[in-house]
Order: C-alpha cells, then structure tokens, then sequence
C-alpha cells in the first residue's frame, strides 16, 4: 500500500526521520509531504506517534484532472462502494488548483458527484454528505494536470492533541508540531534515553514545548488522548491491528511511568505559568515545571549530563523591540550549550555568539522562519557582559554597549536629582549623548497608581552604518535601559525614526503588551468620572494631570519639549486682562488648553482636524476640572479655519500655534502644508485673530527653520524669538529640538 503523511513546510526531513525511527518502510521525503509504503499498521503506528505529521493518508489513486469532467471521469472508476459502507457519511477535502481549476470548493463538488453517482449506481441508495462531523473524508489533492486520491485516516488535524486548549490570550501559543519540531531539531529523542534529561524551555508557549518534551521522556504515544480517527469509519478498518498498537502503546506509557525528567522554564509573561501546568494537566503528565530565573535555568542546564535549551522566539512580533531585547539578553547566558531556537531571523545567533550548526527552514503563520540547532561546545566567544548599578550584570550583543551603559546610568543620576528639585516626573533622560547610540530616552511616571514607562525613540542611523550592527547597538539600549531606570521591559515604548523632507518622522513604532483599562478616576477638582482608555496612565506636569498611551501608534500624548512653552502659556494667561479667551490651534491633546485654563482662561477654543485628538484633549481638560460650554473643541482644518474666523468678530487674546512641520492629510483642504513653504501666511493668520495687544506663541520643531521676517514685517507682523527661554533643561543638549516666538501686530 502507498502512503502519505503530510506536514508543514520544512518538517520534510525532520519528519522522514522520525518515521524510519518508527521502522516505517520505503520513507521518501517530498514538497510538504512524506511518502511511505507497507501495511496498513505502519500508518496506523504513524497515527498514533508521529509529532510532526499533520494526515496520513492512504493513496487509492492518481487521476486525470486537466478539467472538470477529467477529474469526475477519474474518480467515477474508482470503486467507493469497497471504502464507504452502508449509511457512511463522507465529505471531500480538496487542496490546490491549476488552470482550468481555479476552485477548490469547486474541485470538492465535482469529486463528492463523482463519488454519488458512483454509489448510488452500484447501490441503489444515495450516500450521505456531513461536512462537519463525516465517518470518511476523501481527500483530493491536485498537482499540475494530476490529482491525488486518498482515504484520510487521521480525520482531523494530527496536531490537534486535546490538551492545547489555548487558555490564555496573552500568552502566544506554539501549535504542538511546531513545538515537537523545535525538540526534534535539537535531537530531544536521544537526550531523553539518557538518564535524568534537562530541558531548558525559554518561552514555552501555552505548555505545548513541555508536554512534547515530556512525552517523549516517558514514552507516551501522542495519539493516545484522541478519541476519533479517520479510519474508524472506513470499511477498509482493520480494527484488530489498531487495537494491537493501541494494547503496545499502553504497555510503553506504562512503563515509562518511572522515567524522570526536568522541565525548568524561562517565561515571566503574565499567565505563562498556569497555561503551561494546565497544558501538563490536561494531557495527563503528573510533572511538574520548574519556573525560574534565565541564570538559574542554564546552571541547570550545565550541570546535567544530559540536556537541551529549546526557545521560542516567534512570540515576539515584529516591532516588538523591547521584548526582543529582553528575550536576547536572557538568551545570551545559554551560549555554549546544545540548544534549537525557532525564530523569524538570525539574531539568536548574535545572543548564542556562534553560528548555527543548521538551520531548517520554516513557516511560522505567513512569516518566513528557522530553526537553528547550536552544538554544545566549549569554544563559544566569552559572553560580552555590562555591570549595571545595583551589582547586576546583563549580558549584551556588541561589547561597546558598557559604555552606553555607563553614560546612561551617570545621566540618569543627574537628572533625577534635577527633576526632584524641580518637581517634575516625566522628563528626557538621554538624547543620543554618545553617537554610536542616537537614542532618546523619555522617563515617565505615573500620578495616582504606581509606574513608571519608559519611551525610546531610535534616530535614523547614517548611509553608510551597517543595518545589523545598528539593531544589535539598539537591542542593547532596549535591555539596558529598563535595567538602569528600573522600568520593567513590559513597560517600554519603542519606536524607530526615518528621516523625511520635513525633519524626523515614526516610520515604525514598537508597541508594549496590551493593557487592560482600568476604569475612569474621580476627578480632584471636580465631583464625576472620567473614564480611562485602554493603555492609557495618568502623569502629572505643573500641577496638571494628563493622560498617555504608549500603546497606540502614535505619540504618547504629551510633548515633553514643550514643557517651559506650556508653563510660559499660564503665566501669560494670568497676566491677561479683558475677555481672557485662548485659542489653541494644532492643539493634539489639548495639554496648552489645560495650561490656559488653570492660568485664568474664561473661555478656551481647541482646534485640530483630528477627532480621536480632541477627545482626548477634552478628557484632559475634564480631569482639570475645565468643563462647560466656554470651553469648545472644533475639528476642522486649521488653516482653512484661521481663514474663515478672519471675516468674523470671534477675537482672542492669546493664541498658541505648535504647528506639524508637513502634512499632507486628504481632509485637508489645500493639497498639503509645509511650515518653511507656508508658515508666513499662517502666521499672518493667526495675527489678524488677535484683540488689541494680544500675542500667540508660534512653534515649529523643523531644525533649520527660518521665518520670513520681512515678509511677516510688511504684514505688520513682529516676531521675538523665545526659544532659548522654553528649552527645558532636560533638552538642553539639543537646542534645536524646536523654535518658538511671540507672534504681535505692529
């Protein structure tokens, strides 16, 4: 008889290998598949301990399928009378098309007629089709002008084990073949015939790496938790062998009863621990997993005769930068032993300091991947280690990192003395001090519930920098900095910057695990609530609470930069006499308006195109105590905005204008805005909705901007430039990170 067990792209090899251990005959690796000979008890015995194969189907024959009627022809002389008995339901499982069938659904329904007609022509009785629930699935599987016919004897997925139930949504799964894959890499078989294995599993998705692993060990068949199979209701069943490997299969579990193996686990993300021991549980493995440090997990790993690292890197999406960071750092203490690491590219190699012995490659949802088998040995790179304050020691991927560290933990020293004699809890710590780390780092913490976040923006790196050695130098920066700031890894925001023709712009932006909300606040100020988004925190600046999210991408909702230009805002406020209106222009979320009113503003106007923004904008002002019809929130397009208020009386007596240094936004009513191109308009715009010896504050964060001052002066425009006086001391190293000035009519 002629068989074939399909598997995932990749598993090929792995797979052959596994079953010629299993003593199958005629084993010969094709594209997603294993073809294989013998009885009907060889794959039966794949059936039940195959790991890596998703079906094992039983070939009946190779037909014509160049078209509709080819196929239906083909499938007609087949007698299916002989595998479908009287009352069997049956349903058709087609895959892939060519180029007169371009359906698979299609391709189904041609096959189920043939099928139909050919039974009922020898019966008399018309078969039943159940596509959820069928005693015999057919499959059809087209290649070029030739389909395969089989009998599927699996019925579903091999991989469907029973115990991967998936319980926690925060922690990412790893399917059980990918998992047993993984093992399979690092030769987990041979290490566990040896006496007391180890397995050192770094992030072991729901459990799944572990009940592989443990089975294994103890020599239970993977197939002994399903309670249906394909070929239970095929007439071509030979239950008699079944039962004689299913009596072999208890006879092994049972006496691997007395093996013993650890099962030590490296995962700190929330819910791990109990998917993993309700993955044990639910597969019937009284053992019991080991959770501990990175550190503790390799000295076990090294002490033990016998023992293999397995990690899981796919859980980290891209853009995931500090997870990354944090996961190479744990990695890199397991440099020197037999480990296999399935991950999406190369950077383990970096951690592990050598390069892979071979690396398989494979497809990991729609992303290519690779698992990587590193041999143990003793001539590994010395670990590149930095000593952080505190006695911790992390382990990073280039040596020149130590001297990140040591310049970020001697800043970090200065400015918090600075900002505790200033009062202020969100500030820049570090701004790409040393050029080989052009990095920003913003500290942020947290005013009515316990956190502090940290905020890292990457600068473009040069033409020229290696793109590699670049990404290492920043996923050093993502484990070290959580270290020195005392931010936990969860808690930190990453995002890369490319430069564009209006200055720096977030091409991409890491995004740190979803948090759950944790509900609205009573306001200090005033009696009711405020709800708080999902992901979002509550900070304090100035007296003032604001609400960030480092979740979304976008930023955080506060523009630290600005911080002396808001104070400056209130201050003026105060001093204003009359009507006392302020008008925010470009205003984001609002954090000016908030400024405005605590300084006297008897009446507020917010404007931005964006209406997420100005909800947020007006949750700040509510939390302020700011409500009330004098304060109104406008979406509009400023420009055309400013425009329009000209030919009315509306007036006010400060205005400030942060304004976008491009944009390009399809609900803008010109094509686009550039600040350089545009902004003398703007600002003569902005003056004519001055009262009588009113004033705005122009800003911009476009480095080498230049006013058109003579332009602005026929205008009967004044410009004083303020931006020495609204750079914070926390941006004093770069005093270009935006221009400010004081906006009068002549």
């Amino acid at each position: 008889m002629e068989f074939v067990a399909t598997c995932p792209k990749g598993f090929e090899r792995l797979l052959a290998d596994e079953l010629i251990g299993l003593g199958t005959p005629q084993v010969r690796p094709l594209a997603g598949q294993v073809s294989f000979g013998g009885g009907l008890k060889d794959a039966y015995r794949a059936c039940l301990w195959s790991r890596l194969a998703s079906r094992v189907l039983l070939v009946l024959a190779r037909v014509d399928a160049h078209d509709a009627d080819a196929l239906y022809a083909g499938l007609s002389t087949l007698p299916w009378e002989e595998h479908l008995a009287p009352g069997a339901t049956f349903v058709v499982d087609a895959h892939g098309t060519n180029a007169e069938l371009r359906n698979t659904q299609f391709v189904a329904l041609r096959a189920k007629d043939a099928v139909v007609d050919r039974i009922t022509a020898a019966r008399g009785a018309r078969p039943l089709v159940d596509t959820s629930r069928a005693d015999v699935t057919i499959s059809v599987r087209l290649s070029g002008q030739r389909a395969t016919v089989s009998i599927d004897l699996a019925g579903e997925p091999l991989f469907r084990r029973g115990y991967d139930s998936r319980t926690d949504a925060r922690v990412a799964p790893l399917r059980p073949d990918y998992a047993a894959a993984l093992l399979a890499a690092g030769g987990w078989e041979r290490v566990a015939r040896r006496e007391g294995p180890v397995l050192a599993a770094l992030w072991a998705g729901q459990g799944s790496v572990l009940v592989e692993a443990a089975e294994a060990v103890l020599d239970r068949a993977p197939g002994l938790l399903r309670s249906r199979w394909g070929f239970a209701g095929w007439a071509g069943h030979d239950a008699a062998a079944w039962q004689s490997l299913l009596d072999e299969a208890d006879a092994r579990a049972d006496a691997g009863e007395k093996n013993l193996c650890q099962l030590v686990v490296v995962d700190g993300r929330p819910g791990a621990a109990p998917a993993c021991r309700q993955a044990l549980r639910a597969a019937g493995l009284a053992v019991e997993p080991r959770f501990v440090t990175a550190a503790e997990a390799a000295d076990a790993a090294r002490s033990a005769e016998s023992a293999l690292v397995a990690c899981d890197l796919t859980w980290v999406r891209e853009g995931e930068l500090a997870s990354e960071a944090s996961a190479l750092a744990d990695l890199a203490g397991f440099a020197g032993l037999g480990a296999s690491v399935l991950a999406r590219d190369a950077s383990a190699d970096a951690a592990l300091r050598t390069a892979p012995e071979r690396v398989t490659e494979v497809i990991v949802g729609r992303d290519a991947a690779g698992l990587r088998f590193f041999v143990p040995t003793d001539e590994v790179e010395p670990p590149a280690t930095v000593d952080l304050p505190g006695g911790e020691r992390v382990s990073v991927l280039v040596p020149a990192s130590d001297q990140f560290a040591r310049r970020l933990a001697k800043v970090a020293k200065l400015r918090a003395k600075w900002a505790r004699r200033e009062d202020v809890t969100c500030y820049r710590v570090y701004d790409a001090d040393l050029p080989d780390y052009a990095v920003a780092i913003e500290l942020f913490e947290g005013s009515e519930t316990p956190g502090r976040w940290l905020q890292i923006a990457e600068y473009a790196p040069p033409r020229g920098v290696d793109a590699e050695l670049a990404h290492r130098r920043l996923l050093d920066v993502l484990a070290i900095a959580p270290r020195v700031l005392g931010v936990a890894p969860a808690d930190v925001s990453v995002r890369v910057r490319t430069r564009s023709r209006g200055g720096s712009q977030y091409a991409d932006e890491g995004r740190a695990p979803e948090r759950r909300p944790r509900g609205g606040r009573r306001d200090a100020r005033r009696p009711g609530r405020v709800e708080l988004p999902a992901g979002s925190h509550l900070v304090d600046e100035g007296g003032l609470t604001f609400e960030v999210n480092f979740d979304a991408r976008h930023d955080c909702g506060i523009f630290l930069d600005h911080r002396e230009t808001r104070a400056r805002i209130r201050e003026m406020m105060k001093l204003t006499k009359g009507s006392k209106r302020f008008l925010n222009l470009f205003a984001y979320t609002g954090t000016a308006t908030c400024y405005a009113a605590d300084g006297g503003a008897r009446h507020t106007t917010t404007v931005d195109l964006s209406r997420p923004s100005l909800d947020w904008a007006r949750r700040n002002m509510a939390r302020n105590g700011f409500t009330g019809p004098e304060h109104e929130f406008v979406q509009a397009d400023v420009l055309a905005w400013v425009t329009e208020q000209r030919h009315t009386k509306n007036r006010w007596d400060l205005v400030f204008c942060d304004v976008p240094t491009f944009s390009n936004s399809a609900r803008m009513r010109k094509a686009s805005f550039d600040v350089q191109r545009d902004h003398a308009e703007l600002i003569i715009g902005v003056s004519r909705l001055l009262v009588r010896g009113g004033s705005a504050i122009f800003s911009c964060n476009l480095r080498n901007f230049k006013p058109d001052t003579e332009k602005l002066a026929r205008a009967g425009v004044a410009l004083e430039d303020i931006t020495g006086e609204t750079i914070p001391e926390d941006f004093s190293r770069n005093r270009k990170i935006h221009h400010a000035y004081v906006v009068t009519r002549v």
